[in-house]
């Protein structure tokens, strides 16, 4: 149970929470103005094309309105900069996060669900459970290891997860069949479309790829250039997969900064001075829920 506990709760230093915290809010208008803004399309659909989710029928999500997602949308990302602003990170996290949560899942509930989200919702839910983090921050923190494994976990989950489905769905006939040849056919870059002359090499690609996914649990227990080199591979396997085929599976592929030590990125460093007048004001500052 005592290694359980140390894997689960790692003293992270706080930095490498700000990190990720930088990635999240800076990340989310991106997402929501370019990736995710059908959720403003849908809201001027007919009710009735309306098809929820699970956790939208779980809460009893209503249709959206156009008036009801534009103050979501505004009430999220100001809520988003709070945060990243280290003003109030818990209070204005959670609000970032559960505006993001009915945005993504609205967005969701018109016929096609993907899966490249869940990691940025699970960082955005548990980043804020860190409470305050700073850059240059290099103080190990229980906390913010728990919020980081989180994501490191939603990471893994999506490939795995994503490998399973392959199994359920597809069977043998997912990695030897001409999965990526029918996708390089449909939507591939004119690099990609060369590949389709050469089925041995596509199916060949479809087998590393099913033997990467239910191999990505490896990634939560390896250590030093073990981790480094698999983070490097499946980084490398966003930007083959995005040349070929323009999927980018950017809203996932940022989280693997989770497993870095972005703690050790350069920054300057604060005169002592102006780390007191900072703990000064942070301590007059009133207590946040």
């Amino acid at each position: 149970m005592r290694a359980l506990g140390r894997w689960w709760y790692p003293p992270v230093p706080r930095a490498r929470i700000a990190w990720l915290r930088i990635l999240a809010y800076g990340f989310l208008p991106f997402d929501m103005l370019l990736l995710t803004n059908s959720t403003l399309a849908h809201a001027h659909l007919p009710p009735s094309l309306y098809q929820p989710v699970l956790l939208a029928r779980l809460v009893h999500l209503p249709a959206p309105t156009p008036g009801a997602m534009y103050a979501l949308l505004a009430v999220t990302l100001a809520a988003a900069a709070l945060a990243a602003a280290g003003r109030l990170p818990r209070a204005a996290g959670l609000v970032a996060a559960l505006g993001y949560l009915w945005w993504v899942t609205i967005s969701m509930s018109y016929g096609k669900v993907d899966h490249d989200h869940l990691a940025l919702v699970v960082a955005l839910f548990v980043l804020p459970t860190a409470g305050r983090a700073r850059i240059g921050d290099r103080e190990g923190c229980e906390a913010s290891g728990w919020a980081a494994r989180c994501v490191q976990i939603a990471v893994v989950a999506a490939y795995f997860l994503s490998a399973w489905a392959k199994m359920r769905i597809g069977g043998p006939g997912w990695p030897n069949g001409a999965t990526l040849q029918w996708a390089l056919n449909r939507r591939g870059t004119p690099p990609g479309r060369l590949l389709t002359d050469y089925p041995g090499l596509l199916r060949a690609g479809q087998w590393v790829t099913l033997v990467a996914e239910f191999a990505s649990p490896l990634l939560l227990v390896a250590r030093g250039r073990w981790l480094l080199l698999g983070v490097a591979f499946f980084a490398g396997f966003h930007v083959v997969t995005y040349a070929l085929m323009t999927i980018h599976f950017l809203p996932h592929a940022i989280w693997l900064a989770a497993f870095l030590p972005l703690e050790r990125l350069p920054w300057p460093r604060r005169a002592p001075g102006d780390r007191e007048r900072e703990e000064t004001r942070d301590g007059l500052v009133a207590a946040e829920g």
